[in-house]
């Protein structure tokens, strides 16, 4: 690794004194002649660009054919440039036809642009390390864009991406703000799922710099299982595009980090114009709230229930068992899924961004503040604030540019509690008690139940900072020959404190309990340095890119938690000085050092024969000495054989063809650091140190095979486009752990189990323009994707500790479950087979195996406008089947489910003895738990109206438009719980809301 270390420090100084020594011999040179050229031969030219129908045309970029450099046309579509008699100007803007008029001496050049929406070659695809064109991509990109994100009241952008990508899966664990979503591109490659040890995440990059996309630990019992997102700190109304690279050739050039997939998310700048400055502003508000609730019994229905079970276990109701039969309010009805999480929470957004600067420099600076409340009693509320800063700088001969971009969020919540209002909200019955007493005090019924509410007795608070900054140089060295650098910082620190008054128990049983508070700390800062030198050359009818540079990456993560009890007094709960007693339950301190060396080699011939190659050396300081370093790579080939000529002319509704396909090696190094070494504990007192992990020098990485096909179409001028993609990764060498016996006092030691993982499937994008004239316009799209999960290969599985968790030739997500063998009709309580005969119930009977996973899933979208207006919605729709929803055995204490009692299979003779309860939870885990979990979701609808131009004319605004936008606002589903997205969790579902807002530009 030192090595590697210090050939990569030669490789950076060596470009570097190689730029700078160029740089210095040649500006001065190349800045007399630039001047002499400009004073001599240059005059002003300007003009109007105009749309189809006359209107001016905003953004459209005006440059002088092969001197690379230009200006953008303003608001009323006027534009100035400086060129040469004889040069020709060229007009650019996504939706429209490329313009190149020759000027032929003319000063004043008035210019109308064709619209061409459905073109592919003019949207440019940012590929990570270059960019490319949809049209000659060899690898397989998704993009979202601004305008699909922007209006969505969410917090992390990645819930933005549900339903409109296909290969991505997007699941929102549960509705509390600021969770971290699961993410998957193309399906689990890895055995390690957990959230401290996940081997599945793909790579984040935000302008260029790497995110740690592991999820920030939390101890909310309310997200601790999931954790909170690394990226709730970007303002979703800066961020321009988000493109998702998916097979081998997209991400092998980013090496180990790219095996699971690239989410590149880039933010908005500002534009190199001779308008002048820009103000832009958006606000909108609205509310989110639970759309659907589960149908429980009302009070006369549950005590009927409850009746009934006592009666037929013969048994006897006292206040011991019964007490919501003989001790509460037999006429209350309470339906406390609405209480305890049927809130209406209040959302509420502003931005506002500055866009200045003139030909050479621009900026962009902003700022944002969003809030959402919580659905759950209490004012609760999580909020973001967010700054941004973006600077371009261009020489004047074009040859130096510099691009920084700062993004800054502070995120704070003060959402707890210590208990799950929603199993609450499911189980309680009907009858149970009022909340408080007269006096406002906390009701405890005498001692006869656990007051929901206790837990807001007590103050949660999480805060988190999060910075993100690129730096990105370049200059071209000599023509065709480019030298570029990547410098990029990020940091976040969070803070999380919890106080727990003894208020929050019953003072009756709990008397001598004492105050105490839990507090948690979380520091990650990684820098990344990436020289580069890029050659583009063209001879006649061959185009040639190559792309050669270096990464160095330092990640340092710092965590520690402490427990505090035994405070003198409530106000001084969380204050470590007045506590009794302070515990350190973690105190951690990771380095992780990466470096890597990486080339590109792009080919094509007439714009019609493309190929890509990719490489990339990784060395990775999670490995031992021996290990640390591996090589990976892919090829990318593609062919438009529209463009070939013995097809020219031949089909003319074909349009647009193009055959491609990849293969590549990528690897995966997401695990714990240290893992390779001996590791100790210390312990406090006169112990010392304890060992906490095994050594295992040898283990090294996990390698994921990708292998794509695909072919993409074009008809009628582009008008309808179609995308088949087909595609398999075989994961191997997995990294899991392999378990060990407890007499060794280890559970596990790392190693590279051998395992194959295998994800295939089939990938369709379609988009279509429907209608186009001057007043109306109607586009479509949609996606699916039909993927294929299992585990392919695991030699020694049966003798080995995963026996029970995995099966060769079955999906990961396989639940193994009991043989349902109906009601037993003496009892009347469901039956499950015992398989072995030994009277139990335990894994060997288990012997059904389900597939809980998704069959198939995607989204379809219409987007609609018509003058002014603009109407677009996207539905989200997933084919699964998921374990069947149940909240409590029938004729227990605890309300349950109507559908329970009634048409589920899993109804039987209420009762409230422990064996019908021990017969029921076996029927739980048996097939008859299995349903159809699909559903169809609206899952984003908007509304606009934008003012027209005409009635801006005399007022300083340049446009304004109102917006309506609704999210999840209606799911068409099967199944019988909360969130068909989550079957058989007792989690808050995802939020319906509706907001409205404006957006102004001056």
């Amino acid at each position: 690794m030192k090595n590697f270390y210090r050939r990569s420090l030669t490789v950076i100084v060596f470009l570097i004194l190689l730029a700078a020594l160029v740089i210095l011999s040649m500006s001065q040179a190349k800045a007399v002649t630039a001047k002499f050229y400009k004073s001599a031969f240059q005059q002003e030219v300007s003009g109007q660009v105009t749309g189809q129908n006359g209107e001016p045309l905003l953004g459209v970029t005006v440059l002088v054919k092969n001197r690379q450099y230009g200006t953008t046309t303003n608001k009323e579509g006027i534009y100035r440039v400086k060129a040469t008699p004889s040069d020709t100007l060229v007009f650019t803007s996504i939706g429209f036809k490329k313009l190149e008029v020759p000027l032929q001496g003319r000063t004043n050049l008035d210019v109308q642009l064709q619209e061409d929406i459905a073109s592919l070659g003019e949207v440019e695809i940012n590929a990570g390390y270059y960019n490319v064109t949809e049209r000659e991509r060899t690898g397989n990109i998704s993009r979202v864009t601004a305008e699909e994100i922007e209006n969505q009241p969410v917090i992390s952008p990645l819930q933005a991406l549900q339903g409109r990508v296909a290969g991505l899966e997007v699941v929102e664990p549960n509705g509390i703000p600021g969770v971290a979503p699961t993410i998957r591109i193309r399906g689990q490659n890895s055995l390690r799922s957990s959230i401290n040890n996940n081997g599945n995440l793909p790579l984040y990059i935000i302008d260029g710099m790497p995110i740690n996309s592991a999820p920030l630990t939390s101890i909310n019992q309310f997200v601790s299982a999931v954790g909170t997102d690394p990226l709730n700190g970007l303002n979703l109304s800066n961020i321009q595009s988000i493109e998702i690279l998916k097979d081998a050739d997209a991400t092998a050039i980013y090496g180990s980090r790219g095996a699971n997939g690239v989410i590149l998310i880039t933010t908005k700048n500002g534009k190199f114009t001779s308008d002048k400055d820009r103000v832009e502003a958006r606000v909108y508000s609205g509310v989110s709230r639970v759309s659907h609730f589960v149908d429980l019994l009302d009070t006369p229905q549950y005590l009927a229930l409850r009746r009934q079970a006592f009666e037929n276990d013969g048994v006897e109701p006292t206040e011991a068992n019964a007490k919501d039969l003989l001790l509460w309010d037999q006429n209350r009805n309470t339906d406390w899924q609405k209480v305890l999480f049927g809130n209406s929470a209040p959302t509420f957004s502003a931005d506002l961004n500055y866009l200045g600067g003139g030909d050479n420099t621009s900026f962009r600076i902003g700022a944002s503040y969003f809030k959402q409340g919580s659905v759950f009693p209490g004012d609760n509320s999580f909020e973001k604030k967010t700054t941004n800063f973006s600077l371009n700088h261009r020489s004047q001969n074009e040859k130096f540019q510099l691009n920084f971009s700062a993004n800054y969020g502070i995120n704070e919540s003060d959402l707890f509690s210590a208990s799950n209002f929603v199993s609450a909200g499911l189980r309680l019955p009907p009858n149970a008690p009022k909340l408080y007493q007269e006096d406002g005090s906390l009701n405890w019924e005498n001692s006869t139940w656990v007051n929901p509410l206790a837990p807001l007795q007590s103050k949660g608070k999480t805060k988190s900072d999060n910075l993100v900054t690129n730096l990105h140089l370049e200059y071209e060295l000599v023509d065709g020959l480019t030298f570029k650098t990547n410098l990029g910082y990020t940091f976040l620190n969070s803070r999380q404190d919890i106080l727990l008054p003894k208020e929050i128990y019953n003072p009756t049983v709990w008397a001598y309990v004492s105050d105490r508070s839990q507090h948690s700390f979380i520091n990650r800062k990684s820098w990344i340095a990436e020289p580069q030198l890029v050659y583009e050359k063209t001879l006649r009818e061959h185009n040639l890119d190559l792309l050669v540079g270096t990464t160095i990456q330092r990640n340092e993560n710092a965590e520690y938690t402490l427990n505090a009890t035994g405070f003198a007094n409530g106000h001084l709960i969380g204050n470590l000085e007045a506590a009794d007693a302070v515990s350190v339950t973690k105190d951690q301190h990771q380095v992780y050092k990466y470096q890597a060396i990486f080339a590109r080699f792009g080919y094509n011939f007439k714009k019609t024969y493309f190929l890509n190659l990719t490489g990339r050396r990784d060395g990775s300081s999670r490995f031992g000495p021996k290990k640390r370093i591996a090589n990976f790579g892919a090829i990318g080939a593609a062919w438009i054989f529209t463009n070939s000529q013995f097809l020219k002319n031949d089909v003319p509704f074909l349009s647009f063809g193009k055959i491609r396909g990849s293969y590549g090696i990528t690897g995966n190094d997401q695990i714990g650091d240290y893992r390779y070494l001996d590791t100790y504990q210390s312990t406090p007192g006169p112990g010392g140190l304890y060992p906490t992990r095994l050594t295992n020098p040898v283990f090294s990485w996990e390698t994921n095979r990708k292998i794509e096909v695909a072919l993409e179409l074009g008809f009628l001028e582009d008008k309808i486009n179609l995308n088949l993609s087909w595609y398999r990764n075989r994961s191997s060498n997995q990294l899991v752990g392999y378990n060990l016996p407890a007499i060794t006092g280890f559970n596990s030691v790392e190693a590279n189990l051998p395992a194959t993982v295998q994800n295939k499937g089939f990938e369709i994008e379609f988009t279509s323009l429907n209608v186009q004239n001057k007043i109306f316009t109607w586009r479509s799209s949609l996606n699916l994707s039909i993927p294929s999960n299992k585990l392919v290969r695991f030699d020694g599985l049966e003798e080995s500790t995963y026996a029970n968790a995995y099966r060769v030739g079955e999906p990961l997500d396989l639940v193994t479950l009991y043989q349902f063998d109906g009601i037993d009709a003496e009892t009347g309580f469901l039956k499950v087979v015992d398989v072995n005969g030994d009277g139990r119930y335990d894994f060997d009977d288990r012997i059904i195996p389900k597939n809980t996973g998704r069959e198939y899933f995607g989204g379809i979208s219409n987007s609609f406008t018509y003058h002014n207006f603009s109407f677009d919605f996207l539905v989200e729709f997933v084919r699964q089947n998921g374990l069947r929803y149940y909240n409590n055995v029938p004729g227990y204490f605890g309300n349950v489910n109507r559908q329970s009692i009634e048409d589920s299979p899993l109804s039987q003779r209420p009762t409230q003895s422990i064996t019908g309860y021990l017969a029921f939870n076996n029927a739980a885990g048996s097939e008859i738990r299995i349903m159809d979990a699909s559903y169809a979701r609206l899952k984003t609808l908007n509304l606009g109206y934008r003012l027209p131009k005409a009635w801006l004319d005399n007022t300083p605004l340049s446009s304004l438009q109102f917006f309506l936008h609704g999210q999840n606002l209606l799911t068409l589903t099967k199944f019988d719980g909360l969130d068909p997205q989550n079957p058989g969790s007792l989690t808050v579902p995802s939020l319906q809301s509706i907001t409205g807002g404006i957006q102004i530009n001056f």
